[in-house]
């Protein structure tokens, strides 16, 4: 338990330390940015309106409403504050809309394409990737190629080639969105059906590039397993090959679960790319619309949502290898 104790709780300072870095930078970096999200608001409000005293007085109100009056230091901390609440104040694009409102609308559609389309590459990847290393032969030379084909395309790749081939030219799925135009969220069957159908390219092409790199991977993990020492010596001992391969997928298995982990961390990130492609209500469109319009509330709040995902899924991958590995509880005591 010692060693345990010790690697944990490694792990958690730098867990900390991590996110207090992190936070800054989400807060500072969007703040950064040249263009003045106020004025654009005030200039859509005062339109028409030819009292520069009045445009002023606008543009004053508005200050106070986001809070961009105050000095940034201020600022930041009224930031960290209404954060552990979970409130980022209002959007700046979609005003009076506030930024919960705006991700709370968003996360669904995200997790709902994002998060079984990564488990399920993950599965068929590994699980082809493991066939491959096992039978070699046909279905080696086959799958190989394969693989490095759809790992090297990345998932803007995929989306693009996925839209051009089935909406664009064969006209067999839908443009973009998540529904129809003009339909009205319920659980209609009509409203189902439609999502289903917008489902797809999204979805397959996040499945499709997820496939490719984990079976490589899996497929390299499995073939030095196979080739080490442990599993000669167990075959001169006579023991039974299937008890064999059971550890070696075991032991290859442990490089591909940080990549699950990495992969449902940063779904907030790269794979996001697709839903900007489809024009999917997820938090990928909601962040490209925040980054063109310089909605700072917004893109400090989805950017945060991202670094959290990717550091618990990191810090939970990391205890879990602290029990599945004994390798590493024996490192601590070294």
């Amino acid at each position: 338990m010692k060693g345990y104790r010790k690697y944990f709780g490694k792990k958690i300072l730098w867990f900390f330390i991590t996110l207090v870095v992190a936070v800054i930078l989400n807060f500072i970096l969007p703040r950064l940015m040249p263009a003045d999200p106020v004025a654009a608001i005030t200039g859509k409000m005062a339109q028409g309106v030819t009292d520069a005293s009045t445009t002023k007085e606008i543009y004053e109100r508005f200050q106070k409403v986001f809070g961009t009056d105050k000095p940034i230091v201020v600022q930041f901390f009224i930031f960290v504050k209404n954060a552990l609440r979970g409130d980022f104040g209002f959007s700046f694009s979609q005003y009076p809309r506030t930024v919960s409102d705006i991700i709370g609308n968003a996360i669904p559609w995200t997790l709902a394409l994002q998060l079984p389309a990564i488990i399920i590459g993950w599965l068929l990847g590994n699980l082809l990737g493991a066939l491959a290393a096992y039978i070699r032969k046909g279905f080696d030379k086959v799958l190989m190629p394969l693989s490095m084909f759809f790992s090297a395309i990345p998932a803007f790749g995929m989306a693009v080639i996925l839209l051009v081939l089935f909406a664009v030219r064969w006209k067999i799925a839908p443009v973009n969105g998540g529904y129809d135009i003009g339909m009205i969220p319920t659980f209609s069957w009509n409203f189902v059906k439609s999502v289903i159908a917008h489902y797809q390219l999204p979805f397959w092409s996040i499945v499709l590039v997820s496939i490719g790199g984990q079976a490589i991977g899996m497929r390299s993990m499995s073939i030095y397993e196979l080739n080490a020492d442990y599993v000669k010596y167990s075959r001169f001992l006579g023991i039974s090959d299937r008890k064999i391969v059971g550890y070696v997928f075991r032991n290859a298995m442990l490089p591909q679960i940080t990549g699950l982990a990495l992969s449902i961390g940063t779904m907030m990130g790269g794979a996001l790319v697709a839903e900007i492609v489809f024009s999917y209500p997820g938090l990928g469109s909601t962040m490209y619309k925040a980054v063109t319009s310089a909605d700072y509330p917004l893109i400090s709040a989805t950017t945060l949502i991202i670094t959290i995902m990717v550091l618990l899924s990191t810090f939970f991958l990391d205890i879990i290898y602290g029990f599945i590995d004994p390798r590493v509880k024996a490192a601590q005591f070294d």
